[in-house]
């Protein structure tokens, strides 16, 4: 099934996720309180595993940035793992997520890069992808570590805590690898639960 996005329920998360996504933009602005964005990614996780929404991996391809997330810590009472508080990233450093496809046609598989900025320095780690359409989970393996100043390249070397090498990467169970479960995929951003748990929002680059 394709997404369907009209929300069933009386608490209208795709509102508040676009107020997000549009105020983070903005210099100075009212944005969502935490606690309201964790409620309305919740509600879309929800909805989603309701209505049973699939996504095709090219809806995912582009440059997104990394807007809002959240922790998680164990349950003192049960020892399982809920959600800590979310924040929003603060606007002096930069995160952002790439996912290209192969050129293989109708291929799940494709490359992350995931890069973070804090002026002057720059660092960018760089893997394969493996795209799961029917439970819309994407396994990956970050192999390569760019490290720039300035933006000068310093640092670029192969990655020895990689789990797998890219050769054997696609023949690896996902249990064994880290991955995002989205639940959550628009025009203009995407949501989805990693593997420790934790949730993540990233708005379309501009």
């Amino acid at each position: 099934m394709t997404a369907n996005l009209t929300p069933k329920a009386t608490f209208d998360f795709v509102n508040v996720l676009s107020q997000a996504a549009a105020k983070y933009r903005e210099p100075k602005s009212i944005r969502p309180n935490a606690e309201i964005l964790v409620k309305a990614l919740l509600q879309a996780e929800k909805t989603a595993k309701q209505q049973k929404l699939t996504y095709p991996f090219e809806f995912l391809l582009g440059k997104w940035q990394l807007c809002f997330v959240t922790g998680t810590k164990k349950n003192r009472g049960s020892g399982g793992i809920v959600l800590g508080n979310g924040f929003y990233v603060p606007k002096f450093i930069t995160i952002h997520v790439s996912f290209y496809a192969t050129l293989e046609q109708d291929s799940d598989r494709g490359e992350i890069a995931n890069q973070v900025e804090l002026n002057p320095v720059s660092l960018k780690l760089t893997g394969p992808v493996q795209y799961f359409g029917k439970k819309n989970l994407l396994a990956f393996d970050f192999n390569q570590m760019i490290i720039s100043l300035f933006g000068r390249v310093i640092y670029n070397r192969a990655i020895r805590a990689g789990k797998v090498q890219t050769e054997d990467f696609y023949n690896q169970p996902i249990a064994k690898l880290p991955f995002f479960g989205f639940f959550l995929v628009t025009e203009d951003f995407i949501a989805a639960r990693g593997r420790g748990g934790g949730l993540a929002f990233w708005i379309r680059e501009t």
